[in-house]
């Protein structure tokens, strides 16, 4: 069993499905797998159809085959209990099509984002999804009934990589858009004016929302191990450069580590969770990082 979710959890296995849906399921269960190990033990029946029994709850709701199985006490959890809308806001700009370990940062976060749609529904939970660029280009509203898993990975599987990146702007748009609070996930590489993305996240924070962004570099954008002469391009402007990496490597690094570094201080000023993933990480972190998130709004 172990090594059947490690294997759900792999990036680089699991982005050899063309399958969305595939994807989205095999990565939940097997983050359900390794949770039976972890210290997270206890969320896998918890957020699915049942909570934990509590003073005021009727015994006649309580699951007891789930009881023999685990020695604690569960209830079912109807739909009505449970009223959370939760938004994915998912960067499709060029540069997210950067891939140096055979996923790119794109690759991953369309992963990412449906394995988490596909774990939000099934909480029962309303998720919705955009996608953009330079623009926004699709919104869905949130919505909790389980065919609507189809519609948001319909979208996500048929989209490339666009423009250039635009972040703030679509915050903004959002922030003003989305009336009743919520959980505002944003998936993006962040590269864009460190300034103008906060201005955007601390838009949602204003109306009350959580947020939570998974920054997604790959490695070589943090480590920038190339060991010859090596020819960079721009995806999003085009413009090229030739150098010897280990001429700039520690004077790069030094810049990336303070570009997140920003990015995650400021982000807590603003009681925003900030999780940095590279793509050759396992998805469980961020599974894990969303359930924390979800049991504390709950």
């Amino acid at each position: 069993m172990a090594n059947l979710s490690t294997t759900y959890l792999n990036p680089q296995i699991v982005a050899k499905l063309d399958n969305l849906s595939l994807r989205a399921r095999l990565v939940v269960e097997g983050f359900i797998m390794g949770l039976h190990r972890s210290p997270y033990h206890g969320f896998s029946v918890e957020f699915a159809e049942h909570r934990a029994y509590g003073p005021g709850d009727e015994i006649r709701h309580v699951d007891w085959k789930l009881f023999a199985k685990t020695d604690r006490y569960y209830v079912k959890q109807f739909e009505e209990e449970t009223n959370l809308k939760s938004y994915l806001l998912l960067d499709q700009s060029r540069s997210m099509t950067f891939q140096s370990n055979g996923v790119s940062k794109l690759a991953y976060a369309q992963t990412l984002a449906a394995a988490l749609a596909y774990l939000m529904l099934k909480q029962q939970d309303a998720v919705g999804l955009a996608l953009f660029d330079t623009q926004l280009r699709h919104y869905i509203p949130p919505r909790a009934k389980s065919s609507h898993l189809n519609t948001i990975l319909g979208y996500m599987s048929r989209m490339e990589g666009g423009g250039k990146t635009s972040i703030a702007p679509i915050l903004h748009q959002l922030a003003e858009s989305i009336v009743k609070r919520g959980l505002i996930i944003l998936i993006s590489d962040l590269f864009d004016d460190p300034d103008e993305v906060l201005m955007g996240l601390k838009h949602f924070r204003h109306k009350k929302h959580e947020v939570i962004v998974f920054h997604i570099l790959d490695p070589q954008e943090i480590a920038l191990t190339f060991t010859s002469r090596t020819r960079f391009r721009d995806l999003e402007t085009g413009k090229i450069i030739t150098t010897e990496p280990w001429h700039i490597r520690e004077a790069y690094q030094k810049q990336m580590e303070r570009f997140i570094d920003d990015y995650r201080a400021r982000c807590r000023q603003q009681n925003i969770d900030y999780v940095l993933i590279t793509t050759d990480r396992p998805l469980d972190r961020a599974l894990s990082e969303y359930l924390l998130k979800r049991r504390h709004i709950a």
